[in-house]
């Protein structure tokens, strides 16, 4: 079965198009368990960056025009290889889920191609076989396995800090400099985490959830020695609140002391004093070191996220859209 060609919506969604994107997101978790769509691609839909785009499949463009499918996709947010990122999710019950994703991902890297793009990932949260397949029908192949583990909470085990070490909670502003240069250390040769500036900081800082007291920061004689940002997740339909360690992190020159394994329990006691009883954190599958440390502390896997990757633009991309060198919209 061919799905339909995939039409572009503006820069800017208005109502009725985010009224049908909450239908579609909605519709998904409800049957999935678990949202299609990170936060990435709904900061991106909220403050568009030059040439970002989204695009739509119909189930029956003759009939109700509702949407099996939707993409968006974006300059990536700190990603040192000018890759751009994308978004997609398609409803559990399109007539070929492979097909529509497939047309979609062509769409969004041909328009990613359009605008010099060096290459574009997609992440796929709980990825199927259907997902799977479509990316890989649309030339992508998979780069990233990220799992997210789970653990209950508080742990019974207390941190055991390194002599000299102290821990308070970050200071916006003040404490900026020394946790960029920190985290940018700890996470140089990762492909999102390892080039935050001023302005990934401060944007996170605006989002709903963040919360300074849950953002901890172990310090020693010589100053910053590493740090475990947690968040609060409410319950959903799906999930009790959830506790997550959002970003965690060790100044290299300390590595070795323990003082890894100390900020996560800090980091699960501090999220377990906030109301959760299940904490949570993402982790790459290729990582052994920091998955063998999270496994002994009782966390284990719940779902795995998949990132595909494609260098150039898919063959048979093109279709559905102008493939304009855009740059409408903007931060």
């Amino acid at each position: 079965m061919t799905a339909p060609a995939p039409r572009r919506l503006p820069a800017a969604l208005g109502a009725e198009e985010r009224a049908e994107l909450e239908r579609l997101e909605s519709a998904y978790e409800g049957a999935a368990g678990h949202p299609a769509l990170g936060d990435a691609v709904h900061r991106s839909l909220s403050h568009p960056s030059p040439g970002a785009a989204s695009f739509v499949t119909s189930a029956a463009p003759t009939a109700s025009g509702r949407w099996a499918g939707f993409v968006h996709v974006a300059p990536g947010e700190n990603d040192g290889t000018g890759a751009w990122e994308a978004g997609i999710v398609v409803a559990r019950d399109a007539p070929d889920r492979a097909a529509t994703t497939a047309a979609l991902l062509e769409a969004a890297a041909a328009h990613a191609a359009a605008n010099r793009a060096p290459g574009m990932v997609v992440w796929i949260p709980g990825a199927g076989a259907d997902e799977r397949a479509g990316a890989t029908g649309a030339g992508f192949s998979e780069q990233r396995a990220l799992m997210q583990l789970r653990v209950p909470i508080p742990p019974a085990e207390a941190p055991a800090w390194p002599a000299g070490t102290t821990v308070r909670a970050f200071r916006p502003g003040a404490d900026d400099d020394a946790w960029l240069a920190v985290n940018n250390r700890a996470f140089s040769d990762h492909p999102e985490q390892g080039a935050w500036t001023r302005a990934t900081l401060e944007g996170r800082r605006r989002e709903p959830w963040f919360d300074p007291d849950g953002f901890l920061l172990a310090e020693d004689a010589d100053g910053l020695a590493g740090f475990c940002w947690t968040k609060v997740h409410p319950p959903t339909a799906h999930d009790p609140a959830l506790g997550e360690i959002y970003v965690i992190g060790v100044e290299p020159s300390r590595q070795g002391r323990g003082l890894g394994r100390a900020l996560v329990l800090a980091g699960l006691h501090s999220l377990a004093g906030r109301g959760p009883r299940v904490g949570m954190l993402y982790v790459d599958s290729a990582n052994r070191a920091a998955t063998g440390l999270y496994r002994a502390l009782g966390f284990r896997e719940h779902r795995t996220d998949r990132a595909f990757a494609t260098t150039t633009a898919p063959a048979g991309a093109g279709r559905g859209h102008d493939g304009d060198d855009d740059h409408d919209g903007g931060r």
